[in-house]
């Protein structure tokens, strides 16, 4: 079973994140690591920060000459940014030289849809600063390191995740059009948008150009593929075994994701019964589904087809156009802080929503065939996929 967690935040020295449980043998190397982190940053409509964001990645324990040793992984992401922020964010007591001034000042007034002035309430903080520094989607990039580990893991065992984007605000690819694999990544992450469909693609660039012209942002959906999982993932037995929950859950827990839906979601709820469901079929390689209404999931399991999730992320709350607010020192109506944003950030979401996937199918590939190696993971894999009978035998994703 795997366990992780990330700390630190968005102008601290450095994220870290620690990754337990991870078999020995899997190769990891600081460059695929360090490309995922560059993928973060891709996206037509982000803002001037991603210049200046530098990812300065330290792998500090669980790996030695390219490959894990079994024990806990240790990332670090350094921020370059750490020399114009130490004043502030200092972890021992220091005397600032201008409290009421610039990085120093008191952010007093919460910026709408963020997590300031529930924290500050939750908290009992004055200023919106200690919250905004770990709510801040700049914490991502620790959990696309560790993703990057967990795909690493997964192409082992010859399971490949790939992400898309589906829409950005009104503009979306149309439905039945192909969808990505792995082997289209390259052109994936030229592509502005990060969209396979280019016609569809040229029209979120001037969705995009629209809202910048503006002063405004835009939200969109990003869907997460799997290929070539097993059948068995998860269980039915209980409301938080079931795959599907597991990747809900962590699909909602990143920044400004408002919605998930498996599969075909929450279209499948406009259809009658007889159209909402994948018939199976026998055919001479096996039992066959002609659909994959479902996304790749029954009962909470995987079933061997492929694996289709999709997220919503809202417009950034961070607008140039601020949106009124309160100030809470002086208890007058203001108008929010406004820090250098993105337009659109939706492409990114959808290389952490890659991570997030990567990290739950992990998970639930050590839950169903432990190993204490990859060698091992991959033997008993093969021995549950060797002894399905025949007659239960489905074919493989496509």
């Amino acid at each position: 079973m795997l366990r992780w967690l990330t700390a630190g935040e968005s102008h601290g020295p450095e994220l870290i994140a620690v990754l337990e449980g991870m078999p020995a043998g899997v190769p990891v190397f600081l460059e695929d690591i360090q490309a995922d982190l560059e993928r973060r940053k891709l996206g037509y409509g982000r803002g001037s920060r991603m210049k200046f964001e530098q990812d300065e990645l330290h792998i500090s324990g669980g790996v030695v000459h390219g490959r894990t040793i079994g024990s806990p992984i240790a990332l670090r992401v350094g921020n370059t940014e750490w020399p114009k922020w130490q004043e502030v964010m200092s972890a021992q007591p220091v005397e600032v030289s201008d409290a009421s001034r610039g990085r120093s000042a008191p952010l007093t007034r919460p910026r709408p849809g963020h997590a300031d002035l529930v924290g500050m309430q939750k908290y009992g903080f004055d200023s919106a600063r200690p919250i905004l520094e770990r709510a801040s989607a700049r914490e991502t990039a620790a959990r696309v390191a560790l993703g990057a580990v967990a795909k690493s893991f997964l192409a082992e065992l010859g399971i490949e995740v790939v992400s898309h984007t589906l829409s950005i605000g009104p503009v979306r690819v149309p439905e039945g059009r192909p969808l990505p694999t792995l082997d289209d990544l390259e052109a994936l992450d030229a592509d502005p948008l990060r969209c396979f469909d280019g016609e569809t693609s040229a029209r979120m660039v001037e969705e995009v150009d629209a809202a910048k012209k503006d002063g405004d942002t835009l939200g969109g959906i990003v869907e997460v593929l799997a290929y070539n999982l097993p059948p068995g993932l998860g269980s039915h037995v209980h409301w938080d075994r079931r795959l599907d929950s597991q990747l809900a859950a962590a699909l909602m827990g990143i920044q400004a994701i408002k919605g998930v839906e498996v599969g075909d979601g929450f279209l499948t709820t406009t259809r009658r019964g007889s159209e909402a469901h994948d018939e199976l079929h026998r055919t001479s390689a096996g039992i066959s589904r002609d659909t994959d209404r479902a996304g790749g999931t029954e009962g909470g399991m995987s079933t061997g087809t492929v694996l289709r999730v999709r997220a919503g992320m809202k417009p950034i709350a961070t607008i140039p156009h601020a949106l009124a607010t309160v100030d809470v020192a002086t208890g007058e109506e203001a108008t929010a802080h406004h820090q250098r944003s993105d337009v659109c950030a939706v492409p990114a979401s959808g290389v952490v929503a890659e991570a997030m996937v990567a990290l739950v199918l992990a998970n639930a590939v050590l839950e169903k065939f432990g190993g204490d190696s990859i060698d091992e993971t991959s033997r008993n894999l093969t021995s549950y996929l060797d002894a399905i009978p025949e007659f239960l035998t489905t074919t493989a994703s496509s």
